[in-house]
């Protein structure tokens, strides 16, 4: 030890010294360590010309994750009129008791499977009981029903998913180990540049090549006001295929972090009070809204959503209290209890740009839903608030389908 302390001194004289500490990121994420490359030797293996792989996919019990299991088809089916039904364990994903387990899957869209390609494929489920009712978490057939209520308005919907990458010790991506905090401010990192504003660029970047080559309608990502926060936008997409496709594009969101050994959560304030909390905005418009004139009808729409402000708050997230830590009136967001609107305002309830006004047409900006919120429930009560319930005969100057 005395030697190697008299050889340390005389290299500090003559040379800068630097001790790097061991890299713990990532280090205990088994998907990390895995090669793909031992894999992609796998992937590369001919299929008979007979044969395609189906992925399906659904919503279990938590309302939130996803499950996945793979089944052989002898034909590609391009549409979820022709995909097949099945059924699972009910009881193992949360949805039924043990002795009445049996659930089913009804196909309800079809995408491209970008992991292995075409002709393969991701078919997205809805999940019945067995006596044929929806799941508890099967918000699709609210949804789908007022779509084709009000058809005749055109429901058009943009979807904003904002989320958090952390390792799989739970902590943020590239924050210090110990509990530590980034060294930047959180507003640095919204759209960042760089290794010390951001982290996850290439899960971010994979993502969207998925999203795109499974035929989703994907419009862009952004780095978030918080370091290792992220966000992507689904549509503007008419009706149900705007939750469709925002439920494969975070079924695909799972699969990419999976390779990269990250974890994604939702959780509407997953790093405490001090940082900024995760939303899904949702853009909301319809035939008349979009119209000359379509303005009148937005603040009519606003006021019914202010008279039922908290009938929404209590369903726009996975947990309403974890979605009223995020609505603190901090960090761009109004108060959980308190409805506002405003132009061009990012601490109200509903923002409306400042062009609509001008305008006199346009669309509206929910801002209150929680990362973690069912997007097929939160386009249905919007339909149902702002155009009426499915059985009341649809939107004034609509029919119903």
């Amino acid at each position: 030890m005395e030697s190697f302390l008299k050889c340390f001194c005389k290299l500090q004289k003559h040379v800068d010294v630097y001790f790097v500490s061991k890299r713990l990121m990532l280090k205990q994420s088994i998907n990390h360590i895995m090669s793909k490359k031992v894999m992609d030797r796998y992937i590369r293996l001919p299929m008979p010309c007979n044969k395609v792989l189906a992925t399906y996919c659904w919503i279990d019990g938590s309302g939130i994750n996803m499950r996945c299991k793979d089944r052989i088809l002898n034909c590609t089916p391009y549409s979820a009129d022709v995909a097949p039904g099945w059924a699972f364990d009910g009881s193992s994903c949360g949805q039924a008791a043990t002795d009445n387990s049996d659930t089913s899957l009804k196909p309800c869209a079809v995408y491209r499977d970008p992991f292995r390609l075409e002709p393969h494929v991701i078919v997205l489920a809805e999940v019945y009981m067995g006596d044929g009712s929806a799941a508890p978490t099967n918000h699709r057939k609210f949804c789908n029903d007022l779509c084709e209520a009000h058809k005749a308005e055109e429901p058009w919907f943009g979807l904003e998913q904002e989320y958090t990458m952390l390792d799989v010790d739970g902590w943020g991506l590239g924050w210090p180990k110990g509990g530590g905090f980034p060294a930047v401010n959180y507003e640095f990192s919204y759209c960042g540049v760089g290794a010390k504003y951001i982290a996850g660029r290439d899960v971010s970047e994979a993502h969207s090549k998925c999203c795109l080559y499974a035929g989703c309608d994907f419009e862009g990502t952004n780095a978030e006001v918080m370091f290792a926060c992220w966000e992507w936008q689904i549509g503007t997409t008419i009706g149900i295929k705007a939750p469709d496709d925002m439920w494969m594009s975070r079924f695909l969101m799972s699969r990419v972090a999976e390779d990269y050994g990250v974890v994604i959560t939702y959780h509407p304030k997953p790093m405490g009070p001090k940082h900024p909390g995760v939303g899904m905005h949702h853009n909301f418009s319809t035939k008349r809204m979009r119209s000359d004139g379509g303005y009148k009808f937005i603040e009519e729409c606003i006021k019914k959503l202010e008279q039922n402000h908290m009938k929404h708050m209590k369903r726009y997230g996975a947990d309403e209290q974890t979605n009223r830590m995020r609505l603190s009136g901090k960090f761009e967001t109004a108060p959980f209890d308190k409805f506002s609107w405003g132009i061009a305002n990012r601490k109200a309830s509903i923002r409306l740009q400042r062009n609509i006004k001008e305008k006199g047409k346009g669309f509206m900006e929910d801002r209150r839903p929680a990362g973690d919120c069912d997007p097929y429930l939160v386009c249905g009560l919007l339909m149902d608030t702002c155009l009426g319930s499915a059985g009341s005969g649809g939107s004034r100057g609509g029919k119903k389908c």
